[in-house]
């Protein structure tokens, strides 16, 4: 992981972008102190996908229980 300071941040921040768009994970310093920590978009976890397509699976598997006699009008009216 790398460390910045704040003011080179602000002065380097294109290269900050780039940096963190190859995978490094950057600390900004304030007065030396770590204020936030940029690092690359994740994008979707492989375990949260296969999490969720067992759930919708699962979901499928079950049938409808009770009275459903309602409109969507009634559902909404206020």
């Amino acid at each position: 992981m790398k460390t910045i300071s704040a003011a080179d941040a602000n002065r380097h921040f294109s290269g900050l972008l780039r940096d963190v768009a190859t995978g490094e994970v950057v600390t900004v310093l304030s007065r030396g102190k770590p204020v936030a920590t940029i690092g690359p978009a994740v994008r979707e976890n492989h375990q949260r996908q296969i999490a969720r397509q067992t759930l919708l699976s699962r979901l499928r598997q079950n049938t409808a229980s009770g009275k459903r006699d309602w409109t969507r009008d009634e559902l909404y009216e206020g």
